[in-house]
């Protein structure tokens, strides 16, 4: 589903990407984690442009998605996307959000985009909200709409950058509830998170990054247990959680 060949980026002098090589394969969840500034959140938004790159290729789908004259908008209508702080349309509520890509992008016409973004909300436990401004919604709501929203353009591909950092503790497991029920559902799925108990329950390989490159990936398993890169161990036991303890003592 993705291919990443050499990819480098830059921000001036800043080395952001280095020489980055990865795939991720059709119906593969992959998690993407390591410390503050490490690169991953800039690794997943080059793979639908919100990041230039200055060397190598990001085949999506068969496509080279930075090539010159490719579409944009045809490549982000592949690329559900997920961001930290949902942006979702204020003045929008919850079904015109999930509406406005169907009609405006995929030219759907407006009852038969209705219906699509009603099944979605409903597949987020969220249809009873449909009329609700974001506003109105709590945090976790909010990102649950931004995640039926992402899932209304159907693509076979879901970036999530980081989709829980800006919830309170006690909405944050309502989110990843709905991403677990995407996975179990086969879509590809790459997450950049924080949390580590999903990448162990749900991910089939984790990527450890620092200083814009990968340093290591493994399944979640072998990545908990015991990391081959020093820096990837230094990472775990900074964490000091209790699945850490847990996943030691295993």
């Amino acid at each position: 589903m993705i291919s990443f060949e050499g990819v480098n980026k830059w921000y001036g002098s800043h080395h952001a990407l280095v020489d980055v090589n990865e795939t991720v394969n059709k119906g593969e969840v992959v998690v993407v984690c390591g410390p503050s500034g490490s690169g991953k959140s800039t690794l997943i938004r080059t793979v639908n442009r919100l990041e230039p790159i200055q060397k190598g290729r990001i085949v999506v789908n068969g496509q080279d998605v930075h090539a010159r004259g490719v579409d944009v908008n045809d490549v982000r209508r592949g690329i559900g996307f997920v961001f930290q702080q949902f942006n979702l349309f204020p003045h929008l509520s919850a079904l015109e959000n999930c509406m406005l890509a169907p009609v405006r992008l995929g030219k759907m016409p407006r009852r038969e985009a209705r219906d699509l973004a009603m099944a979605f909300l409903e597949r987020v436990g969220l249809a009873a909200k449909a009329n609700a401004y974001p506003a109105n919604l709590s945090g976790g709501q909010q990102q649950r709409v931004a995640i039926a929203r992402a899932l209304a353009g159907k693509p076979p591909l879901m970036l999530f950058d980081e989709p829980t950092s800006a919830l309170d503790p006690e909405m944050v497991n309502e989110v990843l509830q709905v991403m677990k029920g995407l996975a179990c559902d086969g879509m590809t799925m790459v997450c950049v998170t924080h949390e580590m108990g999903f990448a162990r329950e749900v991910a089939d390989r984790v990527i450890f990054m620092d200083q814009g490159q990968v340093l290591e990936r493994a399944r979640p398993e072998n990545f908990f247990r015991k990391p081959d890169h020093p820096r990837a161990q230094r990472f775990l036991s900074d964490i000091r959680s209790p699945w850490v303890t847990a996943a030691g003592a295993a």
